[in-house]
């Protein structure tokens, strides 16, 4: 039977539970008094027939396993070197053929014990300087709650060392900080685009239901896209906030931002080909939705969520819907991925693809950017408990996933 788009409710029964464990299922391990209902949301279906190959998983490099990995990904520079991030801290590099790690980062002293409460927090995101191979500068995301500050996101430059030795934390340059009221929806990715500005998320500060509409208000950073040129420094700042950024001179608006009305985008990825830039929002109650971020855009967070009105609210004019979103019923938190611009599997290339975090599913989004619409929207994979944290390319653009809870690396493979 033909893939149908994937927009229907949940069960009334399926959204209650759901809803109770959203936020704690987040990015940490489950906890086992939640498997029923997480057995609930997985559900028996397999991928369909369609045009679409369907997928699998397999183990990429079989003698190395990580804790809670959560980005894998290259530094551009055709080192051949391959990162993987830790949540609780640490960064490891290796060579593809390699049967041992190397450690590239340590601040696991650092990041805060977050599994002894809030399993969203932790060292999160990592982006290469496009001039990596020149400067040595690279970027992180972790939360803080050191010192007399309030709890807080950091972003942060380190230059990483010449002689192959660990980078020094002392090289730590911070970049930015963002204050966060709670310990969830701490969802952040760094990445840069083709401009050389660096694209940073921040989720809408935790809670549930945007209690201080902080998405809607473009006087904070919460809930937003950000572009910041990391390359000059300006007003006392080190960085600058590009000149065409879309809210710079407006009253009462943070000109860092360059997209708002976000919850929670868990992972972001720029196609190389079309320069779109795609995000995966986590959602609260009811769906969880793919964008495109656009420069000024506005996706409805807290008055929208997916295609729907949250709490009653109203859609206004300049608000975005997403490319596609997906009830309860399949998945409880979305995972953002890439446009796959490969050459293993012809019938992939430029599909996005993305999955669910709790639920195991992934999928193929086919779309046309010049028409703006869907051509495929097709589930590829269903593996039970792979707690898929995010996926990242190796040099040659083919597509690996994190296995949060297993520490494993797979790379994404066609169904023969």
């Amino acid at each position: 039977m033909a893939r149908k788009s994937i927009l229907a409710f949940a069960a009334v029964g399926l959204l209650a539970a759901a809803g109770m464990v959203a936020t704690a299922l987040a990015l940490g391990r489950f906890d086992g008094r939640l498997d029923p209902v997480l057995d609930a949301l997985k559900g028996a279906d397999a991928p369909d027939p369609g045009p679409l190959p369907a997928l699998k998983l397999v183990d990429a490099f079989p003698k190395l396993r990580f804790d809670l990995p959560l980005w894998f990904g290259h530094d551009g520079t055709g080192s051949g070197w391959l990162y993987v991030v830790e949540q609780d801290g640490r960064i490891w590099r290796f060579r593809p053929e390699a049967e041992t790690k190397e450690l590239f980062l340590d601040l696991s002293t650092v990041v805060p014990e977050r599994r002894r409460r809030h399993n969203e927090e932790g060292l999160l995101a990592l982006a290469f300087h496009p001039k990596f191979k020149e400067n040595r500068h690279f970027y992180v995301n972790y939360s803080q709650l050191k010192g007399t500050r309030p709890r807080r996101g950091v972003l942060s430059r380190f230059t990483a060392s010449k002689d192959g030795q660990p980078t020094d934390p002392a090289t730590e340059k911070v970049i930015l900080e963002v204050e966060q009221p709670w310990g969830n929806h701490n969802g952040c990715s760094l990445n840069f685009g083709a401009d050389g500005f660096l694209y940073a998320s921040f989720g809408d500060g935790g809670a549930a239901n945007d209690p201080h509409n902080h998405s809607q208000n473009l006087a904070t950073l919460l809930g937003t896209v950000l572009r910041l040129d990391i390359d000059r420094e300006e007003n006392g700042k080190p960085y600058a906030v590009p000149r065409d950024n879309p809210f710079v001179g407006k009253d009462g608006a943070r000109p860092e931002i360059w997209a708002y009305g976000l919850r929670n985008i868990w992972r972001m990825a720029f196609d190389a080909e079309t320069g779109l830039l795609w995000g995966g929002d986590v959602g609260q109650n009811a769906f969880e939705e793919i964008d495109i971020i656009v420069k000024g855009g506005n996706y409805g967070w807290n008055r929208r969520e997916g295609f729907a009105p949250f709490q009653n609210g109203e859609k206004a004019a300049d608000m975005i819907d997403p490319v596609v979103d997906y009830p309860r019923d399949k998945g409880i938190s979305v995972t953002g991925g890439v446009v796959y611009r490969g050459k293993v599997m012809e019938k992939l290339r430029g599909v996005y693809l993305y999955a669910d975090y709790g639920s195991g599913r992934l999928w193929g989004v086919e779309y046309d950017h010049q028409e703006k619409k869907v051509k495929q929207h097709e589930l590829l994979l269903h593996v039970r408990n792979a707690a898929i944290s995010s996926f990242g390319e190796d040099p040659a653009g083919e597509v690996y996933v994190c296995g949060h809870h297993s520490g494993r690396i797979w790379r994404l493979e066609a169904e023969k």
